[in-house]
C-alpha cells in the first residue's frame, strides 16, 4: 500500500488508471477492471489484461447481462465466484457460456450520495483463489475510489462557479469572469467556456469583464483565445464591461484586439443581439 502514498491523483480517471495498475502487480487474476453503468448499459471504462485480452476499455453490454450487476445485487460487500459456470447467478449469462470457465470477484464502488456507480472487478478463465488480505484489498480501493468520485464531484461544482456561464434565452448565454486571471485558471475557463457552450448549444457568449481585478497580457491574449476557439465552434463571443485600465492595457498589448466585438455594458450587447430592454 505504501505506492498510493506517493501517488497524487487529480481526477477519477488517473485514480482508477493508479489502482488497477498496483493490483494487477499484487493479484494473480487475468483481467481487473472497473465498469460504469446507468442501471441499463455496462460500460467497461478502465482494464489492464495480463496473458489474455478479455475485456477492452469502451466495451458495453446490457447491465441486466453482466457480473456487474450480480456484484451490485449483492451489496456493499465483496462477492467472490469461484466457479462462474456453477454459480447460480451467472451460470446461465452469456458472458460465461463465451468465456467457458473461470472465477469473478467484484465489489460495487458508490458516489457520496449512495448512488451506485459501478464495480471494481477481478475475472479470469483460470480459476482462483483470494485470502482475506486481498479481499480486504479490493474492499480499500473501492472505498478510496468512491472518495475520489467525491472529490471529483465537490472540483466540478467548484469549477462552475468559478466559470458561472448563465444561460438567457436558447443560443445566448453570458459568463461573468471575475477575480484574478492566472495561467491555471485561464486553462479552465477555456475548457469549461467550450464544454458548456457545447452543451447549451449557443449562437452567442457574452463575456463581461467587469468583475476582473487585474489585467495583463495574459489576459488580453487568453480572451483572444477564448474568442477564436469559440468561433471555430460557430458561437459568436461579444466582451462587456471592459474598465478603462483594461482597455490601456489592451491598447499597449502586441495583440490585435480589432479581433474583439466589444459594447460597453450588458445592455449594449443584449440590444445588439436583438433583445429590447423594458424598464416597469
Amino acid at each position: 500500500m505504501n505506492e498510493l502514498n506517493t501517488v497524487k491523483f487529480h481526477n477519477f480517471d488517473e485514480a482508477a488508471d493508479s489502482i488497477l495498475k498496483m493490483m494487477a502487480g499484487m493479484l494473480d487474476i487475468n483481467t481487473l477492471f472497473i465498469a460504469k453503468n446507468d442501471q441499463q448499459v455496462n460500460e467497461i471504462v478502465k482494464v489492464v489484461n495480463q496473458d489474455k485480452e478479455l475485456l477492452q476499455p469502451g466495451e458495453q453490454l446490457p447491465f441486466k447481462d453482466t457480473y456487474c450487476k450480480v456484484s451490485v445485487d449483492h451489496g456493499n460487500e465483496p462477492l467472490f465466484i469461484p466457479d462462474i459456470t456453477d454459480h447460480e447467478s451467472t451460470k446461465r449469462l452469456a458472458v460465461t457460456q463465451n468465456l467457458g470457465s473461470g472465477s469473478f470477484v467484484g465489489i460495487p464502488i458508490y458516489f457520496a450520495d449512495g448512488k451506485n456507480y459501478g464495480t471494481i472487478c477481478g475475472l479470469d478463465t483460470k480459476p482462483f483463489n483470494l485470502t482475506d488480505e486481498e479481499i480486504e484489498l479490493l474492499e480499500t480501493m473501492s472505498s478510496l475510489l468512491s472518495y475520489v468520485l467525491e472529490l471529483d464531484g465537490a472540483h466540478k461544482q467548484i469549477d462552475n462557479l468559478s466559470v458561472p456561464i448563465v444561460p438567457v434565452t436558447a443560443g445566448v448565454a453570458i459568463l461573468p469572469i471575475i477575480g484574478t486571471i492566472n495561467e491555471i485558471r485561464v486553462g479552465r475557463i477555456i475548457e469549461l467556456t467550450l464544454n458548456r457552450s457545447q452543451e447549451l448549444g449557443l449562437d452567442h457568449l457574452i463575456i463581461d469583464l467587469s468583475g476582473i481585478i487585474y489585467v495583463d497580457d495574459l489576459v488580453i491574449g487568453s480572451l483572444l483565445k477564448i474568442v477564436n476557439l469559440l468561433s471555430l465552434l460557430g458561437v459568436h463571443a461579444v466582451l462587456t464591461g471592459i474598465r478603462p485600465e483594461t482597455a490601456m492595457q489592451a491598447n499597449q498589448s502586441q495583440i490585435d484586439t480589432t479581433k474583439f466585438d466589444v459594447e460597453t455594458n450588458l445592455e449594449g450587447a443584449l440590444m445588439k443581439l436583438g433583445f429590447q430592454l423594458e424598464k416597469k
